[in-house]
């Protein structure tokens, strides 16, 4: 599956934003999908991920009541609404997806399969 995510830009303090990633390729809703993030000099982190469904997510810690993953199996796209954005929350954004069992729960980015490029985001505060 190809994967391109976009939405990206510069950003308020405050602000919101809705990333986009755009599937192709093969069935969209045979994979779990996920956002992972990675700022300057660290380490790429997991987001948030969504069931082949939609029916069940899980978010980190840091954007958990901000953030909004979503998807539209008919669209093939997945979505990923932020909300009250803060400079912390500057990275390079990329959305993943995973073959194997139906779960959300698990955050490391191994697990996943195939990787689409980042989509900048940047707030300024």
């Amino acid at each position: 599956v190809q994967l391109q995510a976009s939405g990206g830009g510069l950003v308020q303090a405050g602000d919101s934003l809705r990333l986009s990633c755009a599937a192709s390729g093969h069935t969209f809703n045979n994979f779990v999908m996920g956002w992972f993030r990675q700022a300057p000099g660290k380490e790429r982190e997991f987001v948030a991920a969504i069931s082949r469904s939609g029916g069940n997510t899980y978010y980190s810690d840091s954007v958990k009541d901000r953030f909004a993953i979503s998807r539209d199996n008919a669209k093939n796209t997945l979505y990923l609404q932020m909300n009250s954005l803060t400079p912390e929350d500057t990275a390079l954004y990329y959305c993943a997806a995973r073959v194997g069992p139906n779960t959300v729960g698990h955050t490391a980015s191994e697990l996943y399969d195939y990787w689409g490029r980042g989509t900048q985001v940047t707030v300024s505060s």
